[in-house]
């Protein structure tokens, strides 16, 4: 990428890319990141940033700038999941079943090298900077949920985060003024009936035949529920049921998830599915309920902010290309500390040759040429925000 930015050297961008692989070959799962948090905090303390005291394996970096202005706070997840890796790789993950096939190890490193920047520059720098790197992005229960809990709101004024993204053309970057990423909540369903014989159907409630009704059920809530201009999807993913051709079962159980982008919308599906499931049921003779697990709020960008952010890339980066992309359905637990602080969440866009394929499939890549547009960002938000 040709971004013209003087402030980042080769040499940085050589330390972007060492870390991304380092990142890479080492990943760890949600809430287990120790090794990786090790690695984090002595790099930071290298660096001569504070570490505040915050359950760790997150590690929250502080450094007090050389104004009286705010602080600005920078958050990456640091957890991988449980794929295993298929990339014929150099640095390919050394853990079996575990992988960063999401990018988070290229958001370690864009913070990282921000981090590096900002220590070789600090006479440069007003504002305090806050670098959060956080645990337990991608499983329950939450890491950004924990450290709202443990009260890391009260140490910043406002706040960042990106995702480089796949979904997005390398060269472009997604910026959106309110609607991000959707809500989403998972839930179970238990239906019980009565077992029998294959043969003999007449004496038995078959639980199979009434989930086969519930699933059509529940996808007629987004058709002729939800107001069809609000965006909401329903998914049951998971189907547990029988041990053989022949038995009937007594309990069938289905898992799936709700996400939206309203609020209201969240709260009518919840109220629908948990009247529905049990009269359905009922209707077929058997017992049925639905366990639902709040899960993430929706991710929402503040306007005000957004369009400084847009203002300061427009400027500062006119080869890149500023898109507005429509909300997307998958998720980010960036949504807790944005219900509670200032916040703005980007997209640096990097499907071309190299990312090819999509988050989470076992042959996603993060193409590390774009790891410069996501520090340089972050670079001229520091420099240019107040």
């Amino acid at each position: 990428m040709n971004i013209v930015l003087k402030d980042i050297n080769e040499d940085l961008k050589k330390e972007a890319i060492s870390l991304r692989r380092h990142f890479h070959a080492n990943p760890e799962l949600s809430g287990e990141e120790w090794e990786t948090c090790k690695f984090i905090k002595q790099y930071l303390v290298d660096l001569n940033f504070e570490i505040l005291p915050y359950n760790e394996p997150n590690i929250i970096a502080k450094m007090k700038g050389n104004g009286d202005g705010p602080t600005i706070a920078f958050r990456a997840d640091i957890d991988a999941l449980p794929i295993e890796e298929e990339n014929d790789l150099t640095y390919k993950s050394n853990r079996k079943n575990i992988s960063h096939m999401c990018g988070h190890d290229g958001h370690m490193a864009i913070l990282l090298t921000v981090a590096k920047w900002c220590a070789e520059n600090k006479e440069k720098i007003k504002p305090n900077i806050l670098f959060i790197f956080q645990s337990s992005e991608e499983m329950a229960p939450s890491g950004a949920e924990n450290l709202v809990t443990q009260g890391i709101i009260k140490e910043m004024d406002v706040l960042f985060g990106l995702h480089i993204w796949q979904p997005i053309e390398k060269g472009k970057i997604g910026i959106n003024s309110g609607n991000v990423m959707a809500s989403v909540d998972d839930f179970c369903i238990e239906i019980n009936g009565v077992g029998g014989h294959g043969a003999m159907p007449q004496e038995a409630v078959d639980p199979i035949y009434i989930a086969s009704h519930i699933i059509g059920a529940v996808h007629s809530i987004n058709s002729r529920i939800v107001d069809p201009l609000e965006a909401a999807v329903i998914t049951i993913g998971k189907l547990d049921a029988g041990t053989s051709y022949n038995i009937i079962p007594s309990k069938v159980r289905l898992y799936g998830s709700i996400r939206s982008l309203n609020e209201q919308t969240r709260q009518r599906i919840k109220h629908e599915l948990k009247n529905m499931i049990p009269n359905i049921c009922s209707a077929f003779q058997a017992n049925g309920n639905i366990d639902i697990f709040s899960g993430l709020p929706a991710l929402v960008n503040d306007v005000e902010i957004t369009n400084k952010v847009k203002e300061i890339v427009q400027r500062n980066l006119p080869n890149l290309d500023i898109i507005e992309p429509r909300p997307y359905m998958a998720s980010d637990d960036f949504s807790f500390y944005a219900d509670k602080v200032k916040s703005c969440y980007l997209f640096v866009g990097m499907q071309g040759e190299i990312s090819q394929f999509p988050h989470h499939h076992p042959k996603f890549q993060v193409d590390d040429s774009v790891l410069e547009i996501g520090i340089s960002t972050f670079i001229k938000i520091i420099q240019n925000y107040y």
